[in-house]
């Protein structure tokens, strides 16, 4: 992880201000919650089924009445520690033929990494809420009003408050993107943390993301 001195001069460029319960609290005051969703394999459906999924989903942005962003995060898969334990399985093995067929099944998937840029995706859907409040008020008053601290009483009633419109919209986009076949989960801060922290150092391995997509064939049954 970044040291303190580099983590308070990246900040300075970040439109963040805080993360808590799982709500990003943005400096302008606005507010914004990250889904993880599934996936849906276009490619294999009936040509019937393609129609059908692409008007669901004309229909499903044509009802919004809120702005949603989709997020696509591309990243090379490491597959070092897959391969280790694959090496692992294989001297375990008592049976000769066992063995040769997972060194063989190790050499082939090795190669293909080898040869194929092989990449994992990631889909995110960001849904904000702004205050009605913060819609009054100009630039630089948001600003200032966002860089104070928010632990009185009355900014903690503010705050569920207007998590709790924006609940609302997660049930909503979630509940929509299920009837297309996608699950989606909303991340939790240290989730978030560990997500925004990976957009500034793609080259470090997230920790979380392989259990999120998990989870995902649980969620939103």
């Amino acid at each position: 992880m970044p040291d303190a001195k580099t983590a308070a001069s990246t900040q300075q460029f970040l439109a963040i201000d805080r993360i808590k319960d799982g709500v990003i609290i943005l400096k302008t005051g606005g507010f914004r919650m990250v889904l993880i969703a599934s996936s849906v394999n276009f490619e294999l459906k009936a040509s019937e089924e393609q129609d059908l999924l692409i008007s669901s989903y004309q229909g499903f942005l044509n009802s919004l009445d809120f702005p949603i962003q989709f997020v696509v995060q591309s990243r090379k898969i490491n597959i070092k520690p897959y391969l280790e334990i694959l090496k692992e399985k294989e001297k375990e093995q008592t049976s000769e033929l066992l063995k040769i067929q997972i060194n063989e099944y190790r050499e082939f998937i090795q190669s293909l990494v080898e040869t194929q840029n092989v990449m994992s995706k990631r889909f995110y859907v960001v849904i904000p809420y702004a205050p009605a409040e913060i819609k009054k008020t100009g630039f630089l008053e948001q600003l200032s009003a966002g860089l104070k601290p928010k632990t009185t009483a009355i900014e903690e009633e503010k705050f569920a408050e207007h998590k709790a419109q924006l609940l609302q919209r997660v049930d909503e986009i979630s509940s929509a993107l299920g009837r297309l076949g996608i699950r989606t989960i909303p991340l939790k801060t240290e989730e978030l943390i560990e997500f925004f922290y990976g957009l500034y150092n793609p080259g470090e391995a997230e920790k979380k993301g392989e259990e999120l997509m998990k989870q995902l064939g649980n969620a939103n049954q």
